[in-house]
């Protein structure tokens, strides 16, 4: 009996969860967000069903697989119709399992990534009703992008995965799940690098929200995640997997880049513009990190030495080994808003796609589902940003690219950036009343 009774649930939290659900179904945003994910799932079945497939790195995929699979650890025999293997272990081991399961064949397989696209927009679609910044209509946005659609179903690109894990882990920093969303986002790495075009502000956001002993135990579990995918190849052939798994001075072809493709070949392929472009990257991280996301800290680099002070950094090692006093004190951790959490990351990785080198059309995926935020987080009125939407998904789906294409694509995303950092900067803290109202939603 009396475990029966400790299991009752009081009638005050049942009539508080029967509230919720109330509130969660009469909520307008909810409704029509599962109405979008309805809709969508309806018009990729169909895509699926009656848009022929364009075979482009399908066949390369499962020929890599297949030397993995027959027993192959040396990165540089793994091989496709496209070239040599270009990504870590996670993608070998994700295509190896589609491949299990769809026997190598197309259309099981665009059935599989109709799921991932599914499962993919749903998260966002939380992610956007958590953070409350995109009206409800323009969420719709997020279903209606041709080249999307192609990306998922008729293209079948790593890209997707990586994606869906990366959105995953940023639901879980919302949620203040921090060495969780490093896992999860150590997994998205392992299936393709550009994952890491979020890991600057990523890191920053962690030192804010833990502590350093937190911060170091969260980018170990990280880099455990890759070691023990890693391990068939390293321990067989660690060069060949290192220097071709996470090889970062990939030189692309000058006819597949989509933003920058008005640049002559010669000056496109030149170190000179890497760096160039490298360093426009850092300065651009730098002065948002500065006078952006740690202005209310008093800057970039005061906020770092606040963080990282020898004396305090001493002590925040010696309290991570007392587990009751690292879990029970919170002295040194604060809980960040979800908006500030999704802003950081969305226009850090923003900044990063802006000075990529080049953009190929599967890489639109990368920053996508983030452009209808950016674009609600600028100052300019409904109508523009509207406007700027349609102009990017043009240029995404003119093809082959042009010199005009490419030059209008960088036109917008510069605009896009102009407006980000006309934006009022974000307070990054949550306070106790709104920590409360959060929990009690």
């Amino acid at each position: 009996m009396a475990v029966k009774s400790a299991r009752r649930v009081k009638p005050s939290q049942q009539r508080s969860s029967k509230a919720s659900n109330i509130k969660l179904f009469k909520n307008p945003k909810v409704a029509f967000a599962f109405a979008l994910l309805l809709c969508d799932a309806v018009l990729v079945a169909l895509i699926i069903a009656y848009v022929p497939y364009t075979k482009i790195d399908w066949d390369a995929y499962m020929s890599q697989v297949s030397g993995f699979l027959d027993g192959e650890r040396d990165y540089g025999n793994l091989k496709g119709d496209t070239g040599p293997l270009v990504y870590p272990a996670g993608f070998l081991y994700f295509y190896s399992a589609v491949r299990y399961v769809t026997g190598g064949e197309v259309y099981p397989a665009q059935i599989l990534f109709g799921v991932l696209y599914v499962i993919n927009l749903g998260i966002i679609l939380f992610i956007y009703g958590k953070t409350d910044v995109v009206p409800w209509w323009a969420m719709s946005l997020l279903c209606l992008s041709k080249r999307m659609h192609s990306i998922f179903v008729l293209r079948l690109f790593n890209d997707c995965l990586a994606m869906m894990l990366l959105h995953a882990s940023l639901v879980s920093l919302l949620h203040q799940r921090w060495h969780l969303g490093l896992i999860i986002f150590s997994g998205a790495v392992s299936v393709k690098m550009n994952v890491l075009l979020y890991a600057p502000p990523l890191l920053l956001l962690m030192l804010k929200a833990m502590n350093i002993g937190g911060v170091i135990s969260a980018l170990s579990g990280a880099a455990l995640v890759q070691i023990l995918l890693g391990i068939p190849f390293i321990m067989s052939h660690p060069f060949a997997y290192i220097s071709r798994a996470f090889n970062l001075g990939r030189v692309f072809i000058h006819f597949w880049s989509v933003n920058f493709k008005f640049v002559p070949e010669p000056i496109f392929v030149s170190k000179a513009f890497a760096i160039s472009l490298l360093i426009a990257h850092l300065g651009l991280l730098t002065a948002f990190a500065h006078y952006r996301w740690c202005m209310h800290e008093g800057g970039l680099f005061k906020f770092l030495y606040s963080r990282l002070d020898p004396i305090k950094l001493k002590l925040a090692l010696t309290s991570s080994f007392s587990l009751k006093k690292s879990y029970n004190s919170h002295s040194s951790i604060k809980v960040l808003r979800k908006e500030y959490i999704v802003t950081t990351m969305f226009v850090g990785n923003f900044i990063g796609i802006l000075c990529a080198r080049s953009l190929h059309y599967q890489f639109y995926s990368w920053y996508f589902h983030s452009l209808p935020y950016l674009l609600w987080k600028t100052p300019f009125p409904t109508l523009l940003r509207v406007m700027l939407f349609i102009g990017v998904e043009f240029c995404w789906n003119v093809y082959p690219s042009s010199l005009y294409s490419s030059a209008l694509l960088l036109c917008l995303h510069l605009v896009i950036l102009v407006g980000l950092w006309s934006a009022p900067p974000e307070y990054p803290y949550v306070d106790n009343k709104a920590l409360t109202e959060d929990k009690d939603k």
